[in-house]
């Protein structure tokens, strides 16, 4: 299990039957800074969305990166990505680097 920021990432078994490949390979996008925690590498990974979950699918070693933390590295495999929630007794936040 990997933390990136505000994105968790884990391995799994694989990608749900009816998953849709998305085209861009970014986990998550900041609103205040437009960073974005994404591939460093797009050829070397495939990102699927199932009913609003993100799933990795990492062909050749490559890293996630964003330009405010330290870039981590991920073998070949399947991977859920989560990204942080932030709990008020007003509402669930979706937090945003």
């Amino acid at each position: 299990m990997w933390r990136h920021g505000d994105v968790l990432i884990a391995e799994t078994g694989g990608v749900p039957q009816g998953a849709k490949r998305q085209p861009q390979l970014i986990l998550a996008h900041g609103e205040v800074t437009g960073h974005s925690h994404r591939i460093e590498h797009p050829e070397r990974a495939e990102l699927w969305a199932f009913q609003g979950v993100l799933y990795l699918v990492v062909l050749a070693t490559t890293r996630v990166i964003h330009e405010e933390h330290h870039p981590i590295t991920l073998n070949p495999g399947t991977y859920r990505v989560w990204q942080q929630r932030e709990y008020t007794p007003e509402k669930i936040r979706i937090v945003r680097d």
